[in-house]
């Protein structure tokens, strides 16, 4: 099954800043060979569910690795099962019809 999901994922008890966790997640998402793209308070991944959720888990794995305790995750997840769709066709649909104004 496919899936879309978008993850902002928060380690706990590493100071200020997290970009070198968001860093490392990014490079996780990179390597799993999934479609990916990260915005200003996430990333969306799309792919098979099961690789997807694979990329989470690595993606917690990698930030614990990283000195973080603590982890807090939030995800939307969808899917559908009456056609195929990317994330760049929802941006697509949108955009369209923002010019149809």
């Amino acid at each position: 099954m496919k899936v879309m999901i978008d993850i902002c994922v928060v380690p706990i008890g590493v100071g200020v800043s997290v970009s070198d966790h968001v860093a490392a997640c990014q490079r996780v998402f990179e390597d799993s060979g999934l479609s990916y793209q990260m915005h200003s308070y996430g990333t969306n991944v799309e792919g098979d569910w099961d690789a997807v959720f694979a990329a989470v888990k690595r993606c917690h794995e990698v930030v614990h690795e990283m000195g973080a305790a603590r982890i807090s995750s939030s995800m939307r997840v969808g899917t559908r099962t009456d056609r195929e769709q990317t994330m760049d066709d929802k941006i697509r649909s949108v955009e369209e019809k923002l010019q149809q104004d």
